[in-house]
């Protein structure tokens, strides 16, 4: 019998992991991966603890039509998904009424909040500085319709204690960020915005540590919990194994093992596409948001990483690299000194929730299973306070945000 296994050897299982060791609790990782790098070594590398706005928002729904005819567009459903996905966009339409919007708005902002203080104090305590960069981020508009249409949003982030600047002119963006097409003439800075250098390095170094604390990682394919008198067995394909505690944080096949426990949690895909370009004179000197376009620019150690896009697919259509292919155009065009003739694609699976919420809490079939997925392209953001929440509920603590909105009864 093991003390706590950990399900997923992702950014937010890893945390989980290393905030269990704070509190003296021997901990196993179980691993599936596979060769092919996953979301938490090749997302953009942002903590974006700005984002607090919930996609499924207001009105969204009246774009839908469009998804399904424009594959290629920012936010999308493959014709062949989407009767797969009908009753999770009936509960994301749901999620969108104002009065839900709110609460979610209100709980996405709590957890972003504990998540940036957690990211610090994981920062300081496991000597983490050198992977990380403060350079600020730019999010972009080409019209005055396009800022204008933005404010609500910058308002309601003031609200809840961002900190920006609204830049009116091409030659105040050029102040910060030189190089970028002068038809983008508004933008909003957020001096506060936080990247690590590299998120696999960022992996890396956080496994690294949970290692020498003490912390083992197997190298299993969990797929099936059971509970029993003395523990939780956790079937796998090399054995079985067994623990007081089970976190699962296994991304984007979680629901399936929570579905061998009795719990149904309409848990979706989120489908990401980017190109990371090799080291290149284009001097990036902040994360690069183009809002309506879905994507980002980002430093990548010495080179650049353009990716984006949502693209809600499943875990078992081929890619459409595609994609990858328009955002790099898009980026070609608006900063024009980028050199992205070469440049190494990649698409990966992000657990995504109908109300943008992630999952975080106990099973209700079996108390000592607790689920921490469903961030969406979020898990980096907020993997240190979802660390830091699991570990009061193992723990039997007082959390220090009011978890009832990530339940996993919720829906």
């Amino acid at each position: 019998m093991q003390d706590v296994i950990v399900i997923g050897a992702g950014v937010i299982g890893i945390s989980a992991a290393l905030a269990l060791q704070e509190d003296g609790r021997k901990v196993t990782v179980l691993d599936r991966q596979d060769r092919s790098p996953r979301a938490s070594d090749m997302n953009a590398g942002a903590f974006a603890f700005a984002d607090i706005m919930p996609l499924a928002a207001p009105g969204i729904m009246r774009k839908a039509p469009k998804w399904l005819l424009d594959p290629l567009g920012p936010l999308s459903v493959p014709p062949a998904y989407a009767f797969k996905i009908l009753p999770w966009l009936v509960r994301f339409w749901r999620a969108s009424m104002p009065d839900r919007y709110q609460k979610s708005l209100a709980a996405q902002a709590s957890l972003m909040e504990l998540s940036h203080d957690a990211l610090e104090r994981l920062i300081s305590n496991t000597s983490a500085e050198e992977l990380i960069r403060r350079d600020g981020q730019l999010q972009l508009y080409e019209s005055e319709r396009e800022y204008q249409a933005s404010l609500p949003g910058w308002e309601l982030r003031r609200k809840h204690g961002v900190n920006f600047k609204l830049l009116k002119s091409a030659e105040e963006i050029a102040d910060i960020q030189p190089g970028i097409n002068s038809r983008f003439s508004f933008a909003s800075f957020t001096p506060d915005w936080i990247n690590t250098c590299d998120p696999a390095a960022w992996l890396s170094h956080l496994t690294n540590v949970f290692r020498m604390r003490g912390g083992d990682i197997i190298k299993a394919n969990a797929t099936q919990l059971r509970s029993t008198g003395d523990g939780v067995e956790i079937h796998a394909a090399n054995g079985t194994h067994c623990a007081s505690h089970v976190i699962v944080a296994a991304g984007a096949w979680s629901h399936h093992l929570a579905k061998t426990l009795g719990d149904t949690i309409p848990l979706e895909t989120e489908r990401g596409y980017n190109t990371t370009l090799p080291a290149t004179d284009f001097d990036l000197k902040t994360h690069l948001t183009f809002p309506c376009h879905g994507f980002v620019v980002t430093r990548i150690n010495d080179g650049i990483r353009v990716g984006g896009a949502v693209e809600l697919g499943g875990l078992k259509l081929p890619a459409n690299y595609k994609r990858a292919e328009i955002l790099l155009e898009k980026a070609r065009s608006f900063l024009p000194g980028l050199d992205s003739k070469t440049g190494k694609q990649w698409m990966g699976f992000r657990p995504s929730l109908p109300d943008s919420l992630p999952v975080i809490g106990r099973s209700s079939k079996d108390k000592r299973v607790i689920y921490a997925f469903g961030h969406g392209h979020l898990g980096l953001t907020q993997s240190a306070g979802t660390a830091e929440l699991v570990r009061a509920f193992v723990a039997g603590k007082e959390s220090p945000i009011d978890f009832a909105a990530y339940s996993p009864n919720r829906f």
